[in-house]
């Protein structure tokens, strides 16, 4: 049995500023809804630059020290390869608030959250960035359907 399987890493961030976190209403239809901004990590690129880059892409926002809160992982096994998301979170930031090609950028309060569409399975992530007690997402397959476990 091989030791390792091919892996695609991306991130995924919680910008909060008090009681308010900045979400994405993205638009792209393979996964659209509200969620936090993120992206691919870059090949030769470190963890922690990625979320920097795409924070500053997707929101106009430069962050500062954010902070490793947990993961989100499956595999995808049309595809045989692991998807690894890394969650982050900081309210260290400056700069202006844009939104990008990827959605529309906004501060809510989060108890505003079940006001709106949220992407698949982010209600699950949510828990992670949130509770300490919890560091990983995990998504599989039974039967026909996704099922998530928070650990």
């Amino acid at each position: 049995m091989a030791k390792t399987e091919p892996a695609v890493f991306t991130n995924m961030c919680m910008i909060y500023d008090g009681d308010k976190i900045l979400v994405q209403d993205r638009v792209d239809p393979d996964w659209p809804g509200v969620t936090f901004p993120g992206g691919h990590v870059e090949p030769g690129e470190s963890f922690i630059r990625s979320v920097i880059r795409e924070m500053k892409e997707e929101t106009g926002l430069d962050i500062r020290e954010p902070r490793l809160c947990g993961i989100k992982q499956w595999v995808d096994n049309r595809e045989n390869y692991r998807y690894i998301v890394l969650f982050y979170k900081t309210d260290k930031f400056s700069g202006a608030l844009k939104s990008s090609d990827e959605g529309v950028m906004r501060w809510i309060r989060l108890d505003e959250l079940k006001n709106y569409h949220l992407a698949e399975s982010f209600d699950e992530m949510i828990k992670v960035f949130l509770d300490d007690d919890l560091s990983e997402s995990y998504n599989y397959y039974v039967g026909d359907r996704w099922v998530c476990e928070n650990l």
